[in-house]
């Protein structure tokens, strides 16, 4: 295995996906961009080392990104060229294992995605199992046993050279703030052999929950039980969290999880909204959760603050990176509502910004000309008293900095982006 693992056409096809993620760099500094020069460069000591079993991988780079709920996710970044590694093993166990995953497990696995959890969720909903068992595990990759992990990687790998790799990788020690903190649990979040890792894990959950027959959606470490009574859903809760605690050693966060009816519950940034119609009380459909609109709004925010040093056209190119994604998401949900409140919202935003970078009265007004207002309107709007915001709102800037401008500089407005994506959504009705 692990020659097949070495093989020049697997590392350069795992050296191609990591370069394609790019991701920020670990302890060494090394970037992926850098990786298609320096790999070749760096791959015959690194695969000697493995062969005569003296490889050592470097410590992984702690990094701390934001949570909604204002904490923070240790996210642990393994160096470049170790990712390659690791891609390079997670491509050749990866067939072994994947045949065997449960097909109401989405996350991670090749032709599966968020979206068909979401509708197998709603199938679930339309069919009367009204009663929804939503688990969340506490701390999840921080708490994986590795000693239960290796044994259930060990069933279908038999290399030893392989399974030496992956021990170093879960036991190689964590830099944060330049201090090295030693690892007896826990898989990296960062690293590419993790998503695998805890599928293999979290398939123990998942034969259980069909040996019980139960109906489950399972995305990575979110999963959800769909049941048509209370009271089952209670006894399924239980007996979960039991197998949970004395099978795999993981417990559940009980402030987020719960018995929930589907007007309660989200599922990867989903929500639902019932239509009932007479004869039928299972008619759901789907809509954005509260949650995903909060995180569009700060990422926009983001993009669009004035202090932040960036020219409109790179403030504008990025809008529509966040756009495309979050669109694309959430197409087929009715929100153009919403959509034309955010956007307004925004171009005040990028008005404040442009008006921002006037900085100087007299810049102000020499450009209020050009935008067509009259030169006495022009001196007393750029020496106006009023506050930023309110001059991005008022019809100084809202008549001069109009949309039909703001699109000449390519701008694109959310509404205009979804109506393309779901121009079914926005056809008038037949007569």
């Amino acid at each position: 295995m692990i020659e097949r693992t070495v093989h020049p056409y697997n590392l350069q096809k795992a050296l191609e996906q990591v370069v394609s993620n790019k991701g920020s760099a670990g302890v060494d500094g090394i970037k992926t961009a850098q990786l298609k020069m320096l790999f070749p460069q760096l791959k015959p000591q690194l695969l000697e080392a493995i062969r005569k079993g003296n490889y050592h991988p470097q410590p992984i780079l702690g990094v701390e990104i934001p949570k909604g709920n204002g904490k923070v996710r240790l996210l642990g970044v393994p160096n470049t060229t170790e990712r390659v590694l690791q891609q390079a093993v997670s491509q050749v166990i990866a067939p072994l294992f994947e045949p065997e995953f449960s097909h109401n497990s989405f996350g991670f696995r090749p032709n599966k995605n968020a979206r068909q959890a979401v509708g197998q969720a709603r199938d679930y909903i339309h069919q009367g199992l009204n009663y929804i068992v939503d688990t969340d595990l506490k701390n999840f990759f921080d708490e994986v046993d590795h000693c239960l992990l290796l044994n259930l990687v060990y069933r279908k790998v038999k290399c030893k050279t392989t399974m030496r790799l992956i021990r170093k990788w879960l036991r190689v020690p964590i830099q944060i703030n330049g201090k090295l903190q030693r690892r007896r649990k826990g898989v990296p979040q960062g690293s590419p052999l993790s998503p695998l890792l805890s599928n293999i894990l979290l398939h123990e959950l998942d034969k259980e929950m069909t040996r019980r027959q139960l109906k489950f959606v399972r995305y990575a470490d979110d999963f959800s039980i769909y049941c048509k009574s209370e009271n089952q859903a209670k006894a399924t809760a239980k007996v979960i969290a039991k197998f949970l605690k004395t099978k795999l050693k993981l417990t559940i966060n009980e402030e987020k999880s719960g018995i929930r009816r589907p007007v309660n519950f989200t599922i990867l940034g989903f929500g639902f909204v019932s239509t009932y119609k007479k004869g039928s009380k299972n008619d759901y459909q789907l809509a954005v959760a509260d949650k995903a609109w909060k995180k569009l709004k700060e990422r926009l925010k983001s993009i669009s603050r004035k202090t932040v040093p960036v020219k409109l056209e790179e403030r504008i190119a990025k809008i529509k990176e966040v756009q495309r994604g979050w669109l694309n998401y959430f197409r087929g949900t009715s929100i153009m509502g919403k959509l034309r409140d955010l956007d307004g919202w925004l171009r005040n935003r990028l008005r404040y910004c442009i008006w921002h970078d006037w900085k100087k009265p007299e810049r102000k007004r020499k450009n209020l000309i050009r935008l067509g207002v009259d030169q006495g309107h022009a001196y007393a709007f750029s020496r106006t008293r009023k506050g930023g915001w309110a001059i991005a709102q008022s019809p100084i800037l809202s008549t001069t900095i109009t949309l039909k401008r703001l699109k000449q500089r390519s701008y694109q407005s959310l509404t205009d982006v979804y109506i393309k994506l779901n121009p079914s959504l926005c056809e008038p009705p037949s007569t």
